[in-house]
């Protein structure tokens, strides 16, 4: 497994992670995910999946990096804590190594939310901070906001059929050294499984990168995504083969002449 920095911080993370949104797969196969190398976890407080990855986790906390999510409906300074000391709570740990915004609530001053992140970074509860689904102009005013500690990550769709973060966000964000994690890298199954779609010449372009590769379509669409310096993915699956597969994206790269040619079939 390939490793890149969180941010611009001195923490490795595996360049494909997992992610447990509508997951329902229980405790093997998340670790399965941990002994194969993808030891970043993303969950968050609205997915009602923090008690299962506390349960996975048991034991290995110090082999996790463990990243979960504060509501955009908790966002005021003393939700924000709450939310969080519940987080910590469910996920039976002490400290969160990333904690995001999930997503930003304009009935909410920026500056209070993340003043109220900051004080979980001051006060020992929180490593990092991130946000999730935030445009490049809430970024910055999320940064500007912010005294001490930086924003690290931002966690955004990202896949090759959904690549409008390209246009400005992707660019800024390796610029300023704020790593993407990449959520719904697969397109929901439809990129792991591009038979399925016998009429969408797109969906044959990866087939005919992964036959060429000796890779699986999901591998070529996942490699294709940490292709970018700055960018993690963190697929859901619910099954250990599946996370196995989806591990075995790392540790190789598309060619230069295959990433021009799926970059110009999903133009």
């Amino acid at each position: 497994m390939e490793h890149k920095a969180l941010g611009s911080t001195d923490m490795m993370i595996p360049e494909v992670g997992l992610g447990v949104w509508r997951y329902n797969g229980g405790v093997e196969p998340l670790r399965t995910g941990i002994e194969l190398g993808a030891f970043l976890i993303d969950t968050a407080e609205i997915y009602g999946t923090e008690e299962v990855v506390g349960q996975a986790i048991a034991g290995l906390r110090d082999r996790v990096v463990l990243a979960t999510k504060v509501s955009g409906n908790h966002l005021r300074s003393d939700e924000v804590r709450r939310a969080a000391e519940a987080s910590l709570r469910r996920l039976n740990t002490d400290i969160l190594d990333l904690y995001q915004v999930h997503w930003p609530n304009p009935g909410v001053p920026i500056q209070d939310t993340m003043r109220a992140m900051e004080s979980l970074v001051d006060d020992g509860l929180v490593k990092h901070i991130g946000v999730s689904n935030f445009s490049l102009h809430q970024l910055q005013a999320a940064q500007a906001s912010l005294r001490n500690a930086p924003i690290v990550a931002n966690q955004v769709l990202y896949n090759l059929n959904r690549r409008g973060i390209e246009a400005d966000l992707l660019p800024y964000c390796l610029e300023q050294h704020i790593t993407i994690i990449a959520y719904t890298p697969l397109d929901d199954g439809r990129l792991a499984t591009p038979a399925v779609f016998p009429h969408d010449w797109r969906m044959r372009a990866v087939e005919q990168v992964a036959a060429f590769s000796q890779k699986t379509p999901a591998q070529v669409a996942l490699n294709w995504c940490t292709s970018h310096p700055n960018v993690v993915v963190i697929p859901k699956s619910n099954s250990p083969a599946r996370i196995m597969e989806n591990c075995q994206a790392s540790g190789w790269r598309l060619s230069l002449e295959q990433l021009h040619y799926l970059n110009a079939t999903f133009a």
